[in-house]
């Protein structure tokens, strides 16, 4: 876990979850963006993922590992005695979700953005079937993810980055796969537990990744009092790599900036 304070009072904590397969480190953008705005920014690198591990990359034994992890942080992020915000991309959006599910965090407001309640392409039905038994015998067996760079976002610079990047995950384990499939079936099954915190949740229209549909189908059914749902329809999986990310980051400030407004903080 790794903290970046802003260079005044922070206004707020933005405690930032990672996607799969990827690390903190390309997510360097959005934390100086958040940073230079006047708020502290919290993020580590999920288990399994980033620097965390090298023996174990790519496997988890349980998605709970992840709740975990995400609940230390935003603990971590109290200690300031600021308003906390937590925002989670792809994966780590579903991770956030199973967070508020089966743990009670203080917090005045969340960010999702193409959060992973369901993939547009899956592996065939035989290794799906297979899946299922390995997960049993042989839960470590690895296996390409198929995550192809290109298909995450249009952004050249941000591509070649992660083409040569070391820490990015190419295999995942068998388990890590079936606690996925699981962790996203929960999200949907446990909606009734999702505690009324203001929502704001960002989705690109183009995404190659996470099935939108269900995106859109998780935000109709859970029941806020405060909650939003932004589309950019030329957008790709990671709408914080896009070129248009400035506008998706002023976005989500606007959000931000609104809810600490209600709670009765002046914001300059």
């Amino acid at each position: 876990m790794w903290k970046w304070e802003a260079d005044q009072d922070p206004k707020a904590v933005i405690v930032i979850v990672h996607g799969a397969m990827e690390h903190h480190g390309r997510y360097s953008w959005l934390i100086e963006m958040w940073r230079s705005a006047g708020y502290h920014v919290i993020m580590g690198d999920l288990p399994g993922q980033g620097m965390t591990t090298r023996s174990q990359r790519g496997h988890i034994d349980s998605f709970d590992e992840y709740i975990f992890e995400v609940k230390d942080w935003v603990q971590t992020a109290y200690q300031f005695d600021v308003p906390v915000f937590l925002l989670g991309h792809s994966m780590g959006g579903l991770v956030v979700i199973r967070t508020l599910q089966e743990e009670r965090l203080n917090l005045a407001g969340v960010i999702l953005s193409a959060p992973c309640l369901d993939l547009v392409n899956y592996p065939s039905k035989f290794l799906s079937f297979l899946s299922h038994g390995l997960n049993r015998v042989a839960p470590q067996i690895k296996f390409s993810s198929g995550l192809l760079i290109e298909s995450v976002t249009k952004n050249e610079e941000v591509r070649d980055i992660a083409l040569n990047d070391s820490l990015y995950v190419t295999k995942v384990s068998v388990r890590w796969y079936r606690e996925l499939i699981k962790a996203m079936k929960l999200a949907f099954i446990n909606i009734p537990k999702i505690p009324d915190v203001p929502f704001l949740v960002l989705q690109g229209g183009n995404d190659k990744i996470v099935n939108k549909l269900a995106v859109n189908d998780w935000f109709n059914k859970v029941s806020l009092s405060e909650k939003l749902y932004k589309v950019w329809p030329d957008s790709y999986h990671e709408i914080f790599s896009e070129p248009e990310r400035e506008e998706v980051f002023q976005y989500a400030k606007n959000f931000v900036e609104t809810r600490l407004s209600s709670l009765g903080y002046i914001i300059k």
